[in-house]
Order: C-alpha cells, then structure tokens, then sequence
C-alpha cells in the first residue's frame, strides 16, 4: 500500500517537483561537522529542504568526487583539494569561492596538560616522551598543515617517530581526547569542539600555508537548492554562524 501510495505521489507531483523538494548534498571536510550542520539547520529554519552533508577527510571527499559520486557542492578544508577536482573539470564554472580560514594549534588531554610555548626548536619530542603526537596523514589537508609547521620550526626530524597517523583530523582529535596520544596537531575549531582536550599553544601563521576553506558548485549538480545554499554560507547570516563555531571569514579584505 504505501509503495502505491509513492508511485501516486511521483506521477502527481513528477521528478522535477521530487527533486526540488531535496536539499542538496554537501561533501564537506571533518572539520566542519558542528558548524556545517548548524548552518544547514539554520538555511532550513528559512523553509528551505534541508541539505543533506557528508563528512570525511578533504582527500576522500575529493577523490569520491572523481569517481562521479553524486553530489552537489564541495568544501574541502584546503585549496589543493579543490584544485584536484578543478583540474578534472568537475565545478560548475565561476561557483569557487574562499568561504572560511582557520588556524593550526597543538592539543593535549584535557586530564594531561603539557606546558610548552610553540617556537622554533621548540621541545616537543621531549615533552612528548613515550607518548605518541597524533596528526592526520599527509594526504589530508591537516596533516600536511601540520608537517610544513613542524619542519618550518625544525622540530620534524625529532618528531616523526613519534607521529600517529589517523585518516583525518577529528580522528587525530579523538587519539588525544582519549588519551592514547600524548598530543596532537588539529584546527583551532577543533580544539573548541571538544571539551576533553586543551590547547597548549597556536602554531605560528608563517609556519605553514594559509588555511583556507574553499566552496564550489559541482558541475554534475542539477539541484537548484545548491546556488541558494551557497549564497547562504557566503552571507552575512552564513559567515556569522561559523565565527560562532571559531571560524574566520573567507572574505578577502
């Protein structure tokens, strides 16, 4: 009965209304995760379907993209990522904005605080110990962030024996918060999400590359709910949701 009742509904309404009534599909970075839902319940609380967002590493994201994934915008936490899916020519042409920064920091348990300021040669290797410093691979934009920044401050050599690996940043997070790393190397938005965890210190902004969070509409996109939401996360109402999650503006001057 209620297969009927479905099939009555299609043929009433059409494919063109069905798809309408969807919100569109979001591939965003893990980073995002409080964030991004917010602002898709905060563009839904407007009467608009409700975007629907998927989260995982940027790389994961960008190479599921490349295998005609079905999806509709993409939010990688770097550039690079972004420029991967461009190069393929799979964004819908003059859609790529710069929609958010970030800033890089060292965390510790929250129970285990560590006391050291971030600075070149800086005694991390020794403060770390036996433990272990948790970053996200290097395919994964907070990874590499992490790796220029260490090797920036001449710290990498002493360091990399001791890295743990996770395939992205809030499972980076997790290892400290946990305890099963003595520190580790996440986005300040991070850090804020997570009670379980402290910031020893703020990595220095020209020890690594900005971080910065681009938007695009994928080319293969046919939901008109992906401009409007775009438009959203670029407003003014958009950009005030993520400052309140620890975000910094996209907008250049």
């Amino acid at each position: 009965m209620r297969r009927a009742t479905f099939a009555l509904l299609l043929g009433i309404l059409g494919a063109p209304a069905m798809a309408q009534a969807t919100g569109p599909l979001v591939l965003a970075a893990a980073s995002l995760q409080e964030a991004l839902t917010a602002a898709a319940d905060a563009y839904a609380a407007t009467g608009q379907p409700r975007p629907v967002v998927s989260f995982a590493a940027s790389s994961a994201l960008a190479r599921q993209i490349e295998a005609d994934a079905p999806a509709d915008l993409f939010v990688p936490a770097d550039e690079q990522w972004m420029d991967y899916v461009a190069a393929r020519g799979l964004l819908r042409p003059g859609t790529r904005a710069r929609l958010l920064t970030n800033r890089l920091v060292l965390v510790a348990p929250a129970t285990q605080p560590l006391r050291l300021r971030i600075s070149r040669g800086f005694e991390l290797a020794a403060a770390l110990g036996t433990g272990r410093l948790a970053m996200a691979d290097d395919s994964v934009p907070a990874g590499r962030y992490g790796r220029a920044a260490l090797t920036s401050l001449g710290v990498w050599a002493a360091v990399e024996p001791k890295v743990a690996r996770a395939d992205n940043v809030r499972t980076a997070l997790a290892f400290v918060r946990r305890g099963e790393a003595r520190a580790g190397i996440v986005y300040a938005t991070d850090a804020k999400a997570d009670p379980g965890v402290r910031v020893v210190g703020v990595f220095p902004a020209a020890s690594h590359s900005p971080i910065t969070y681009p938007v695009a509409i994928l080319g293969r996109s046919t939901n008109p709910g992906a401009v409007r939401f775009r438009a959203f996360l670029l407003s003014p109402r958009g950009q005030a949701i993520f400052a309140h999650y620890g975000f910094g503006s996209g907008r250049v001057g």
